[in-house]
């Protein structure tokens, strides 16, 4: 079986098709046409799961956006799963540019397979510019100690919480997750940490449920990705402590919605996210 996170990193090491702009490390001139852009493929991760990690799909998103403008990160992404993505199958995406300038660019990005599309993706990008700096949130806890260590199986790194997400108690619809991974390079912690927002904000939704869990997936209920949001604020790396600090405020109509906030263990708010997910229960009989 193959090391998770070495896994993982191969993954995120997309193969440039040749042509491409970003396989010499080149960038486009600045334009507002959308014209093609480049083309990569991406491996999938080894797991025992019937259809691709959205995580995965996530991550690979970002990768194909940052090599595409290199000199720029990722500011903001917004994804949907029209189709479940098969895992014997290399991932394609296709990047096209609407606007790439000096500071800003702005790209489409499609996940595609034999079948068609499993994954759409805008993404904004921002060359870094120094400024005015104010956060206003609520101050963050101290990473607990090793006894509050979790196991999440898609996440091959360390990962502490208080609350235990898949309580068959009726607890409110919030997480909070600390995570660090092994060292990396800091290009990686957008990628990184997109795929691991993917992983719990349907668990958290399900939290207020008595007697129901993520583990009730495929019997009490089904559920699927149907989009997500992210946004990245400020530099920051993975294998520094981070808080994923989770909250779901409804679940109604065969759906579910939770966001995020990640912050830095000293309390700098890095990066949000947000998701909405099908979410349907099985009748029960009477």
């Amino acid at each position: 079986m193959t090391d998770l996170w070495s896994d993982l990193l191969g993954c995120l090491d997309l193969r440039a098709e040749p042509g491409n702009a970003a396989k010499s490390g080149g960038t486009a001139e600045p334009s507002d046409a959308a014209e093609p852009g480049d083309v990569f493929e991406g491996r999938n991760q080894q797991l025992s799961y019937h259809r691709l990690f959205g995580g995965q799909l996530l991550a690979q998103f970002v990768r194909a956006a940052s090599l595409t403008c290199p000199g720029k990160t990722v500011k903001s992404l917004h994804a949907a799963f029209p189709r479940a993505g098969r895992t014997e199958e290399p991932v394609r995406y296709e990047v096209e540019r609407h606007h790439e300038g000096g500071t800003f660019a702005t790209l489409t990005v499609v996940a595609r397979q034999r079948q068609g599309v499993v994954a759409t993706a805008s993404v904004s990008l921002h060359a870094h510019e120094d400024g005015l700096e104010r956060q206003t949130t609520a101050s963050v806890p101290s990473v607990p100690g090793v006894e509050h260590r979790v196991t999440l199986d898609l996440l091959p790194w360390e990962t502490r919480a208080v609350a235990e997400l898949d309580s068959p108690k009726s607890e409110p619809p919030e997480y909070d997750l600390w995570m660090r991974t092994p060292a990396v390079s800091a290009e990686l912690a957008p990628a990184l940490t997109a795929y691991a927002t993917d992983l719990s904000l349907i668990g958290t939704a399900l939290r207020p449920l008595e007697g129901i869990s993520q583990h009730d997936a495929g019997t009490a209920f089904s559920s699927a990705v149907t989009s997500h949001s992210l946004w990245f604020h400020r530099p920051f790396r993975t294998d520094d402590w981070l808080l994923l600090h989770q909250h779901s405020p409804l679940l109604a109509h065969g759906r579910c919605f939770g966001r995020g906030d990640v912050f830095t263990e000293g309390g700098s708010l890095v990066a949000s996210y947000a998701q909405e997910a099908l979410l349907r229960f099985r009748p029960t009989g009477g």
